[in-house]
């Protein structure tokens, strides 16, 4: 399989790559002139690219070929997810990314154990582990990880998608009959290590969120938003 890189620089007739990628693709791998590279444009299409001119510096690329890319989900998948402590989040962006998560929105609720610190620097190395997943999984599109929210706010915004699904630990309808082909956007939402209180459980439902349950056994922060992805992946037909 060719090697897989993302480009906003893409014409009718060329690509090109720059930073890392050129390095990777002309010093790593000694491309060189007709070697094949697939490109994405991180909008949902790929092309297949033939080496023109090689360099480290910036690499051009001749397009043989333009397709959908048949990697992306028909439903855009949202998981909000309680801040976890450590380097939690990074696995769970990860593994988001690689089930088909369109977007990742970490958010601050009561029993977070973490507080905000260094945010916006943290930020940029969640989009880099993205970018690095999205490369791998053979995705058409970079999931975007947002900044934190407070859970008021998750709340409110999870709740304007087609379903907004309050995984709660205390209990609720089972997740699977809450999903269905055919859905736009789902948002998904899991709590940190301490979970949700009343309070927290009671203002989700009343912002449109519907309390969901994973079943009768209690799963880590970080376990909770990989399996209901799956689970809302395999119910809308984006596992088969």
């Amino acid at each position: 399989m060719p090697h897989r890189y993302f480009s906003s620089q893409i014409d009718g007739t060329n690509a090109w790559l720059g930073g890392p990628d050129a390095r990777h693709l002309c010093v790593v791998l000694r491309a060189k002139p007709g070697d094949e590279v697939l490109v994405c444009d991180g909008q949902g299409t790929d092309y297949t690219c033939r080496v023109a001119q090689p360099s480290p510096e910036s690499c051009r690329l001749e397009i043989l070929s333009a397709r959908k890319s048949v990697s992306e989900p028909d439903v855009r998948a949202i998981l909000y997810v309680g801040y976890p402590k450590g380097d939690k989040l990074e696995w769970i962006i990860q593994k988001a990314v690689e089930l088909g998560a369109a977007e990742i929105v970490p958010f601050f609720s009561r029993f977070c154990v973490v507080t905000p610190k260094k945010e916006e620097q943290k930020n940029e190395r969640y989009n880099r582990i993205a970018l690095e997943a999205a490369k791998q999984a053979g995705r058409g599109v970079i999931p975007r990880v947002r900044m934190p929210l407070r859970f008021e706010q998750a709340v409110r915004e999870a709740a304007q998608c087609s379903a907004a699904l309050f995984c709660y630990e205390a209990g609720g309808a089972p997740l699977h009959s809450r999903l269905a082909g055919g859905m736009e956007t789902v948002a998904i939402l899991t709590g940190s290590e301490g979970g949700f209180s009343p309070e927290e459980a009671a203002l989700a439902e009343r912002a449109g969120c519907t309390p969901v349950s994973l079943g009768p056994r209690i799963l880590r922060c970080e376990t909770a938003p990989i399996a209901a992805l799956a689970v809302a992946m395999a119910q809308t037909g984006n596992l088969q």
